[in-house]
């Protein structure tokens, strides 16, 4: 599969990635209602986006500059080689 390179395909790729996340918030919230629940998944949901800043731009640009992940996967890989 090739990489998508058209800018309007990848914003359309990154509102269905905010929508389905969105939905999903909702749907759990319907499913349990209580402000716990939604402080709670608020709180998991900026915590990985945390952790994702973190592999891809603090690793890059703090750890080692030289290595360029292109997923979560290379970024297991990289920690297993380092590790040795």
């Amino acid at each position: 599969m090739a990489d998508l390179k058209n800018p309007k395909w990848i914003y359309f790729k990154g509102i269905l990635f905010l929508l389905s996340g969105i939905l999903a918030f909702v749907l759990i919230l319907v499913e349990a209602p209580s402000l716990k629940i939604g402080l709670l998944l608020g709180l998991s949901i900026w915590c990985f986006c945390r952790f994702y800043y973190f592999v891809f731009y603090v690793i890059e640009h703090y750890v080692d500059g030289e290595f360029k992940f292109s997923g979560i996967f290379d970024f297991v890989g990289y920690l297993m080689r380092s590790r040795k």
